[in-house]
């Protein structure tokens, strides 16, 4: 088919370079401006732009896509469908209904369960058992839209967002060829009940509440592993990111060091910290850290007022 192709990050890139491999025309690829980054703020491109660049794909990011020439633009494309994959702007009806097919957007949840911007995360938080990639025929709404194909993932105990990113990408890459490799499937409407919204995740929901139990802790690292890090403070007032744990059967104040081997007391049960990193510093596990800074028994690690 002829594609335009609209994403901006790394779960993006993945179905750009599967729909490459599988020998479609790729007619455009829409992606976010440069962005400062880094110490230097100098413009990062996005790297769906980047790899889009090594390609020689025609490559445009417009800041917004509601004015009559972007959208002449896009219908010049003359594309029998564009393939949306966590793009991150609104596309107008116009751009909607230019494609001969319309628009399919590539979505990291089992929907009607959890639309919106953060499904990884929210699914991670909620302690699901399973998510998956949803292939959904794009309509005005926040991921409203009628489904073709949808496939399940099971959310392993060990999994944090960063892994299950990379797996939601490279099923959801794999399933957007497979959905363009014949006629389109039928597309069925979402159901009515159970729709949950992603919001997008707030700085706060980062810090730690050692009076939680200490399975939605580990949940709550786990979702903000490896970026943003959820995080506690130090005796000493240093922020400290714990990006892994396990959850033990002891029990003891919560914040509270139980050991010297960074097990801490939760609501219920207790966290042995396995992964840790402190501000301006590489991320390390326990026994390296321990190495360089102790934490002995009833060292108060302060989480959530």
């Amino acid at each position: 088919m002829r594609v335009v192709f609209m994403g901006t990050p790394d779960f993006a890139a993945a179905a750009l370079a599967a729909l490459i491999a599988a020998g479609h025309e790729i007619a455009a690829v829409y992606s976010q401006p440069p962005r400062p980054a880094g110490r230097g703020q100098d413009l990062r491109k996005s790297p769906v732009q980047l790899l889009a660049e090594q390609r020689g794909l025609l490559v445009r990011h417009p800041v917004s896509l509601k004015g009559p020439e972007a959208q002449a633009e896009f219908a010049a494309l003359n594309a029998d469908i564009a393939v949306v994959a966590a793009y991150g702007l609104i596309l107008p009806k116009t751009v909607l209904t230019a494609p001969r097919l319309g628009c399919l957007n590539i979505h990291a949840s089992l929907l009607p369960r959890w639309r919106g911007a953060a499904p990884i995360q929210r699914a991670i938080l909620a302690g699901d058992a399973e998510t998956g990639i949803t292939i959904m025929q794009m309509d005005e709404g926040l991921d409203t839209g009628a489904m073709l194909v949808k496939e399940r993932l099971k959310i392993g105990s060990d999994m944090n967002a960063g892994t299950l990113h990379d797996a939601l990408a490279a099923l959801g890459a794999r399933l957007i060829v497979a959905t363009l490799a014949a006629p389109l499937p039928r597309a069925v409407p979402q159901p009515a009940n159970g729709v949950t919204y992603a919001a997008k995740i707030s700085p706060a929901e980062a810090q730690i509440d050692w009076s939680r139990y200490a399975a939605d802790i580990d949940s709550q690292i786990r979702a903000f592993a490896p970026i943003p890090g959820a995080w506690c403070v130090m005796e000493d007032g240093a922020r400290l990111k714990v990006l892994s744990a396990e959850v033990v059967g002891k029990s003891g104040t919560p914040g509270l060091a139980l050991d010297d081997a960074l097990t801490i007391g939760c609501g219920r049960d207790a966290l042995r910290l396995t992964l840790l990193q402190k501000a301006g510093k590489k991320a390390m596990n326990a026994g390296d850290f321990l190495r360089g800074q102790k934490v002995p028994a009833g060292t108060s690690l302060k989480g959530a007022a």
